[in-house]
């Protein structure tokens, strides 16, 4: 599991660095006023020329990996943990600030509808199981299952609260963190005629649209940017962590070693999805319109993340592994709510089934429909 981990770890870095590379490069525009008096054709050429400049991806993906693991050097917990939890809280207060903001500019009831009504009929052309599939791999991407990431932070936890109690929070907080980008998001594609199925390109081209509209637009645009940067470096810096560990750990290697070698690693590892927008844009592996980051993708939501999920759940609940009463044992400790007791024949029988079947759902959609 270990091994499989390590390898998830360096593809979701590959694929996140260069999407945190985005987010600084962002900041910086907005700073230094590049919108400024844009409309929302041009905002959406500026996305577009930062994908086909390989020199400034590969710049600001350089500067991410350079961040990380010299804060990885410097330590975590007394220095990037306590900004976070200020820059974290400031962000979640600023996207409800936006969603709000969203909720009132023309066409944002179009928005709404296509954001929350039930479209069934829509739903029926890719298939009701296949949306119902990818919400479920989105959950496992969401949560940081199923490669490590959930196990590093909770390697951090104290002992204060139960993983139950814990587990409802962190799920009720990212669901209400969602909901909020999406009344973000939505609405404004309509306000400003964006097409909503741009994926993760929507935060770069619709965001910027709203912004200009506001007043001090350029301030909060550069603040939400700066706060979304320390959000992924959060992300990249727990996984970089389990890199350095590893490699100390297995290896006997100094921190200073392990963070020089991985940082090459990393920094080499990226070029690809850096260069899949551009320079390497021919290359479509997963058929017509694809990048290299869309394999990535495929290959971290569908493959590692629930096989990872499955070999974790295994080795808590069955005797091969840690064993259901050490898992209890370690669950309910602390005050909060206590994992319950009748859940273990569903996890033991019926979601490793569920498991399995979100991953061969993923390669039906993906290669067969």
């Amino acid at each position: 599991h270990g091994w499989f981990c390590i390898l998830g770890c360096y593809l979701l870095m590959m694929y996140y660095t260069t999407v945190s590379g985005w987010m600084l490069s962002y900041f910086v525009k907005f700073a230094t006023g590049t919108f400024t008096g844009m409309n929302a054709d041009q905002v959406a050429g500026v996305f577009g020329d930062m994908l086909g400049n390989p020199g400034e991806m590969g710049f600001w993906m350089a500067v991410t990996v350079i961040v990380g693991f010299f804060i990885c050097s410097r330590g975590l917990q007394n220095g990037l943990e306590k900004i976070t939890k200020w820059m974290m809280a400031a962000l979640l207060l600023l996207i409800l600030v936006l969603a709000g903001h969203s909720l009132i500019l023309p066409g944002a009831k179009e928005g709404l509808s296509f954001y929350l009504l039930p479209d069934f009929k829509r739903a029926s052309e890719v298939g009701l199981g296949s949306v119902i599939m990818a919400a479920m791999n989105q959950s496992f991407f969401t949560l940081s299952l199923g490669i490590a990431a959930m196990e590093i932070f909770g390697s951090y936890m104290s002992e204060e609260h139960t993983l139950a109690g814990e587990a409802v929070r962190i799920c009720g907080l990212d669901t209400l963190v969602a909901l909020s980008a999406g009344l973000i998001i939505f609405p404004a594609c309509f306000a400003y005629n964006v097409s909503p199925t741009q994926g993760v390109g929507l935060v770069f081209v619709t965001l910027p649209n709203m912004f200009n509209q506001m007043m001090g637009g350029r301030f909060w645009g550069a603040l939400f940017f700066i706060f979304m940067t320390f959000a992924a470096l959060s992300t990249v810096i727990a996984v970089f962590e389990n890199i350095l560990s590893f490699a100390m750990d297995l290896w006997g290697w100094s921190r200073k070693k392990a963070v020089l070698v991985n940082g090459i690693a990393i920094f080499v590892l990226s070029m690809p999805c850096v260069l899949g927008f551009n320079v390497w844009s021919g290359f479509q592996p997963l058929g017509a319109g694809s990048t290299i980051q869309d394999l990535e993708d495929f290959i971290i939501s569908n493959n590692l993340l629930p096989l990872g999920s499955l070999v974790y759940l295994l080795f808590c609940v069955t005797r091969y592994g840690w064993g259901w009463d050490n898992f209890i044992k370690e669950a309910d400790t602390g005050n909060g709510i206590k994992f319950p007791k009748w859940a273990r024949p569903y996890l033991t029988y019926v979601l490793p089934l569920i498991v399995l079947l979100i991953f061969v759902m993923g390669y039906y959609d993906k290669f067969f429909r």
